[in-house]
């Protein structure tokens, strides 16, 4: 992705025809434009000018925050769930600078997002003015692209190109920066305004030779998997995916970023590669004679020591992003095009290849058939007598259903989220990936929650996680979106407290919460939810986990928030340390849970 700053679209010439508005009313008037129905934010002096016809308009939802980095994950979540761009607003300063966590977590992750910021009158720019801050400077490395416009006429198509450049080619965080005399400047509205971007040029169709070459090689692979990333869900080619899975016999793998592009109940899944991956899935990886890369950037926690990672295989990566390609692991056959093209036109050249006789890839099967049934994934009962972390999602999502949106804190509870839930639909699965965000869960999931208010939304957190932004419970309360989360209370940090006790002899510095266990509960979350206006319930028996969650399902008139009193004893397995290689089968085979041998 480039993230060069942008020169802001020129501005058509003026027209006595068209209506006179302030930069503020165009901003909003570009937005219903656009086709925006809902916006996060939080006003401040340099934005406050657009928040005044914002309020007059009949076609904006605008979402008050309570912290510009819950307007970003919101926006985030809401992108996430739906596919649709999602917009955050903020002032200058502080207020711009406290998106900065959300634009680089949507820069890690391709989600599309818009971020519209105040800035100060043009005239001070560069004079540290009060709260003055470069923030198209601070996020350049972070957006795909960003403009800053100072003056009113080049707003319209300041916005329009942000949202074409957010929403197109691999998808990412655009800012729009614009300073308060362009707000209040009056000019002529014309729309729709010319989009000029020289050299922003995705491309959406492969090159039909590479498309023939990696056909030919999954013709005659005897060891295929395909490597199934994010890229899969943000390009809507879930149902091509299926397609192709289904006419190769290939088995599937699909990365964090990846769950539900892929049905979990499929036979041909392997489950999710990586540090906490399935044991099948990790091996057929790394022993496999050809890897098809879909919409994945072979991420250090997928392939260990990337000098190691599956050295007998020829890669096929695709990739709308041609910087992705070749950057971590050479490509044999390197195809750059949108995801749900290729794949339409992969499956026709296989076929084409392949005729009537499919490859026999039986032996392969046996062999992976073997490992599911040696490693299955499961878990260990604690000793402590606690809860078990993992019961408890796995409970949630058996009674929730597929149907369900899970947007997931970072740590643990992200992990066993990701392995314990099943996920038949893209979508459905929200989590920070690249950027490992905590506090992304909660605003991530009211943002979904707005997006397709129908569905039931999970935030499940960690206690961690949940005392970053537990304040936007204000703004669900108040605007009744009815989101549940499950604290996943372990009373520490849990995923560093893992590291603490596999790789530093069990010293556990400063990773103690005090949230949850003996007397001791800073904060209650029980108390601090009510507080706030929701219900709320502790539970710390299993025997009172199904009650609890079928409480929160039935309950549709106020956000949900369950402290579930789990074991810090609970570890995430299996797990490949890192900068190790995958062929780690003896580790897999010392920490499975089929064994019963947790460390």
């Amino acid at each position: 992705m480039s993230s060069d700053t942008a020169a802001v679209p020129r501005p058509p010439a003026r027209s006595s025809s068209a209506p006179l508005l302030t930069g503020a009313q165009a901003v909003v008037r570009s937005l219903e434009l656009l086709g925006v129905t809902d916006v996060f934010g939080l006003p401040g002096g340099a934005i406050l000018p657009v928040y005044d016809p914002l309020m007059d308009s009949t076609e904006l939802r605008h979402i008050l925050v309570r912290h510009e980095q819950g307007a970003g994950h919101a926006a985030e979540g809401y992108a996430a769930a739906s596919g649709k761009t999602g917009v955050a607003i903020a002032t200058s300063g502080p207020g711009a600078t406290n998106l900065v966590t959300a634009i680089a977590d949507a820069y890690m992750d391709s989600m599309p997002i818009v971020c519209i910021t105040g800035q100060v009158f043009s005239t001070l720019m560069g004079t540290d003015a009060f709260q003055e801050a470069d923030i198209v400077g601070i996020t350049m490395p972070i957006t795909k692209h960003s403009f800053l416009a100072k003056d009113a006429s080049e707003i319209p198509g300041a916005i329009a190109a942000a949202f074409e450049i957010a929403s197109t080619g691999r998808p990412g965080p655009v800012l729009v920066d614009i300073t308060k005399d362009a707000q209040q400047a009056e000019v002529p509205f014309i729309w729709p305004p010319k989009i000029d971007l020289p050299g922003y040029r995705p491309v959406v169709k492969a090159h039909g030779k590479q498309i023939q070459a990696a056909a030919q090689l999954l013709a005659t692979a005897k060891k295929p998997v395909l490597y199934v990333g994010g890229g899969v869900i943000r390009s809507g080619a879930s149902a091509e995916l299926l397609r192709l899975a289904e006419s190769t016999g290939a088995p599937v793998v699909t990365t964090l970023m990846a769950r539900g592009a892929f049905p979990d109940s499929h036979p041909q899944h392997l489950g999710m590669p990586g540090m906490h991956g399935t044991v099948p899935a990790v091996l057929a990886l790394q022993e496999a004679d050809l890897l098809i890369a879909l919409g994945a950037r072979f991420d250090d926690r997928v392939t260990g020591k990337a000098a190691l990672f599956a050295p007998d295989a020829q890669v096929v990566h695709v990739d709308i992003d041609p910087a992705e390609i070749s950057k971590i692991r050479t490509a044999d056959v390197p195809i750059v095009g949108d995801l749900r093209e290729v794949l339409v036109d992969l499956d026709a050249a296989f076929s084409g290849a392949t005729g009537a006789a499919k490859p026999d890839i039986a032996e392969w099967w046996s062999y992976l058939d073997g490992l599911r049934d040696e490693f299955p994934l499961g878990y260990s009962q604690p000793s402590d007598g606690l809860m078990s972390p993992q019961y408890v999602i796995q409970r949630i999502g058996e009674l929730t259903g597929p149907e369900g949106i899970y947007a997931a804190g970072v740590g643990q509870h992200q992990m066993w989220a990701a392995q314990f839930i099943k996920y038949e639909r893209p979508n459905a699965w929200l989590n920070s990936g690249g950027a490992g965000t905590m506090g992304y869960s909660v605003p991530a999931a009211m943002g979904a929650k707005v997006a397709e208010p129908d569905r039931v939304v999970w935030a499940i957190d960690g206690d961690g996680c949940f005392q970053m932004t537990n304040q936007e419970l204000a703004t669900c309360v108040i605007n009744q979106i009815p989101i549940k989360v499950a604290i996943i209370n372990n009373s520490s940090l849990g995923m560093v407290r893992q590291w603490q006790t596999l790789f530093y002899d069990g010293r556990y510095s400063n990773t103690d919460l005090n949230t949850g266990h003996d007397t001791v509960r800073i904060p209650d979350f029980v108390k601090l939810a009510e507080a706030y206006g929701c219900l709320a319930l502790r539970v710390e028996k299993e025997e009172d986990v199904d009650a609890a969650i079928q409480t929160a399902l039935e309950t549709n008139d106020r956000p949900v928030v369950i402290d579930f009193v789990v074991s810090a004893d609970a570890m995430v397995w299996p797990m490949v340390p890192q900068g190790v290689s995958n062929s780690y089968v003896q580790y897999a085979r010392e920490h499975s849970p089929a064994f019963d041998q947790e460390a």
